[in-house]
């Protein structure tokens, strides 16, 4: 029996420690970006469409760089993310000039996804065996949310910091998620002064989120809650580990965690993209991206 699920792709962003846009960057040695592997990847696994979520400005440039070669491979649909796409009842202030974060992104595809989904960010690297896992997962269970977590350690880059969900597992489900911004060598700091330790085994999210339409409700609520607090804010932003934290804290949701051991790769920084090309290439030699 075929098992329908869609990947949403986050591309909105501008990527603004990297300098650029870097959901289009260049990585592959006929020039496929990262989410080309991604959408490969996930469609070995069993997915049978593709949403990406970007914004106006980068439509046509995206669309003929990125779009044109996807849409040989998948269906495609496309959602765009702005700042002044808000619940009914809520305007927007001309003080902020980025949208509100991953959770108004995933809750803008509430009207062309109706399927099991999967959410990643257009700039990250997940492997083959995530796609595996969390597609077989969205189709054995759809009564819990499901992601893949990776070890802390495997998330890193040399070249700066981070933002991870740190998360907290029993019995292989998630207790809590927390977002942090900063995150350098195994230590996040809240404060800029203070470093804490956290192990290199820690598990942290990607936002690689397994899930069902029944997320759009709960994502309505709690962003109306949210712009209710911090609709004045230019910079807050509105996460989904924050929502999925609160679903679960709630005991509304449980999310099954899926380890993966392999490392990610991701071009946070100008500087990450040799060592991604690199790795790629490898994989890509080997015979894992066959046919690209």
């Amino acid at each position: 029996m075929s098992f329908n699920a869609t990947l949403v792709v986050m591309a909105a962003g501008m990527g603004s420690r990297f300098g650029g846009l870097k959901q289009m960057e260049p990585i592959g040695k006929n020039g496929e970006a990262l989410l080309d592997f991604s959408v490969y990847d996930a469609k070995k696994a069993g997915f049978t469409k593709v949403v990406f979520v970007i914004k106006h400005e980068i439509e046509k440039e995206f669309k003929a760089i990125v779009g044109a070669r996807v849409e040989k491979v998948l269906p495609v649909e496309y959602v765009y993310q702005e700042v002044d796409k808000l619940p009914e009842g809520y305007t927007y202030l001309n003080n902020r000039k980025k949208p509100w974060g991953t959770g108004q992104a995933i809750l803008l595809c509430r009207d062309v996804v109706k399927e099991p989904f999967v959410v990643i960010n257009a700039d990250d690297f997940y492997g083959a065996s995530a796609y595996r896992q969390i597609y077989e997962q969205l189709k054995s269970d759809t009564s819990r949310y499901c992601m893949v977590g990776f070890r802390l350690a495997n998330t890193l880059t040399e070249n700066g910091h981070v933002s991870r969900g740190v998360c907290v597992t029993e019995n292989g489900l998630l207790t809590d998620i927390d977002e942090v911004t900063k995150i350098k060598d195994c230590k996040y700091t809240l404060d800029d002064e203070n470093w804490i330790e956290l192990s290199p085994d820690t598990v942290v999210s990607m936002n690689m989120w397994g899930l069902t339409p029944d997320i759009f409700d709960y994502l309505d609520r709690e962003f109306r809650l949210f712009l209710d607090k911090n609709i004045e804010e230019p910079k807050t932003e509105f996460y989904i580990p924050l929502v999925i934290g609160t679903l679960v804290k709630n005991g509304e949701k449980e999310v099954r965690v899926l380890a993966s051991e392999d490392r990610w790769y991701g071009v946070t920084y100008k500087e990450d993209k040799d060592d991604v090309v690199k790795a790629i290439g490898k994989m890509v030699d080997a015979g894992q991206y066959e046919g690209m």
